[in-house]
C-alpha cells in the first residue's frame, strides 16, 4: 500500500444551519466538556470547541442546508495532498489556504495546514458518572460504493483496514495519539442514501453506555435505537451519532465481546 499522506491530526466539523446552531453547539460543548471559542471568519461562522486539557479536534460552522459532519485532515503540504487526493478520485470544491474536496463517494472533507496539534484529550465524565470520548468518524457508505471508498481512504491516509474488508464495519488503523479514527460502515440495502455521509461515534465504556445515554438525553439528545453494543441518538440538530461499548481509554471493545466496533 502507498504510504499516503502524513496526516498529523484529524478534526470533525459540525456544519449547522442558523436555526439549530446555538442549541447544537451548546449540546456538544456540554457532552464533551469543552468551551466554544470566540467566533471567527468573515461572518463569524467558525468556532472551535476547546477542551480543558489537550488539543481541540471538534469545530463548528454556520452553513445553510441540512446539518452534516465533515472531516479535516491536518497535513504538512496541502497542495501535494490535494494532488494525491484528486489522483485517487476526489474532486476539488474549493482551493485556498485549505482545500475542500469530495471523496469518490461524495463525502466532503478538507485538507488543512498542520498547526502543531498533537495532544489528544482524555475521556469526559458526565454528571451521573458516565465516561465517554468522541473518538471516531463513521463514514456511512452505500454498499455499491464501499470498495471504492475503502480504497480511497486507505490510500489517502496510509491507514490499513483493521479486519475483514467485506464486513459491515471496517475500522482503519490510526496512528497513536490521533483523536479520530475512521470507520467505513456499509449501509444496508434498505437505506436510500446514494452518497457517502458521516456521523460521530463515542466510546462509552460498556456498562457506562446507558448512564451516558441518560446524561445525553438530559442535555437535549433523543435516543432513537439500540443494538447489542451501541445506542443511536440524535443531537438537537437532528443529526445521528452513536454511543458504543468501546473503552474510552483504548477505543477497543472489552475483552471477550465479539464484533468489529474496535
Amino acid at each position: 500500500m502507498d504510504a499516503g499522506l502524513e496526516v498529523r491530526w484529524t478534526t470533525a466539523f459540525l456544519d449547522l444551519p442558523e436555526a439549530v446552531h446555538a442549541a447544537t453547539v451548546a449540546f456538544w460543548a456540554a457532552v464533551t466538556a469543552t468551551t466554544p471559542s470566540v467566533s471567527r471568519g468573515d461572518r463569524g461562522q467558525f468556532a472551535t470547541l476547546l477542551p480543558g486539557t489537550g488539543d481541540a479536534f471538534l469545530r463548528v460552522q454556520r452553513l445553510e442546508g441540512a446539518p452534516r459532519v465533515h472531516l479535516d485532515l491536518h497535513v504538512d503540504d496541502v497542495p501535494a495532498g490535494a494532488r494525491l487526493a484528486t489522483a485517487l478520485g476526489a474532486h476539488v470544491l474549493l482551493a485556498a489556504e485549505h482545500v475542500v474536496l469530495a471523496s469518490p463517494g461524495g463525502f466532503v472533507f478538507c485538507l488543512v495546514p498542520d498547526r502543531g496539534e498533537r495532544h489528544r484529550p482524555g475521556p469526559v465524565t458526565g454528571a451521573l458518572g458516565g465516561r465517554a470520548l468522541v473518538d471516531q468518524l463513521a463514514l456511512d457508505v452505500p454498499a455499491a460504493l464501499v470498495a471504492r471508498e475503502l480504497e480511497f481512504w486507505t490510500s489517502l491516509t496510509g491507514w490499513a483496514p483493521d479486519g475483514d474488508v467485506t464486513g459491515t464495519l471496517v475500522p482503519l488503523t490510526r496512528p497513536a495519539g490521533m483523536p479520530l479514527r475512521l470507520l467505513v460502515q456499509r449501509l444496508g440495502a434498505d437505506d436510500g442514501r446514494t452518497e457517502t455521509s458521516a456521523h460521530l461515534d463515542l466510546a462509552a465504556g460498556g456498562p457506562d453506555r446507558r448512564t451516558v445515554v441518560t446524561e445525553h438525553v438530559g442535555l437535549g439528545a433523543t435516543a432513537v435505537g439500540e443494538g447489542a453494543r451501541w445506542t443511536v441518538l440524535r443531537d438537537p440538530a437532528g443529526s445521528p451519532y452513536c454511543l458504543t461499548d468501546r473503552d474510552p481509554g483504548t477505543g477497543r471493545l472489552p475483552t471477550g465481546q465479539p464484533g468489529r466496533l474496535g
